[in-house]
């Protein structure tokens, strides 16, 4: 896997867009979740891979899997007070829903060594997608700051 893709885009005031890319659905999440960390933190190289999280979200859709993806990082953020990116995501798509199975890693937030830059409050609908495009795949989301 190549490393994530992603770029901030230009959003709403008081908001923080970014559009992240892979060549699948499954890397563009994982790109997802590295434009979410880089938001929060100054340097989200900084950040170990000392704790690990395995989370089963699932949705009727790709773009609420990507939206619940994002919102249960910040919520681990909050609860637990762990800095996490997904490692590598998995969906496995039924007849009525489409699973995601993701193994998340990171560490525990500590203030010495992490320069927390944004208070990312939630991932949001609005501009929100999960999408192909011609070379791959775009994920698009919002975040309150």
């Amino acid at each position: 896997m190549s490393a994530p893709d992603f770029e901030f885009v230009e959003g709403a005031t008081s908001d923080l867009a970014f559009v992240a890319r892979g060549a699948t659905e499954e890397e563009a999440l994982v790109a997802a979740s590295e434009a979410l960390l880089a938001a929060t933190l100054e340097d989200p190289a900084s950040v170990a891979d000392d704790v690990s999280r395995q989370v089963k979200l699932e949705e009727g859709d790709l773009d609420l899997l990507l939206l619940r993806l994002l919102n249960e990082l910040v919520y681990l953020r909050d609860a637990e007070g762990l800095l996490l990116r997904a490692r590598r995501v998995r969906l496995v798509r039924g007849p009525d829903a489409i699973r995601l199975e993701a193994e998340l890693a990171g560490e525990h937030i500590d203030r010495a060594r992490h320069r927390l830059t944004t208070e990312v409050k939630a991932a949001t609908a609005h501009g929100l997608c999960l999408e192909p495009t011609d070379g791959g795949w775009r994920a698009r989301a919002t975040l309150d700051v």
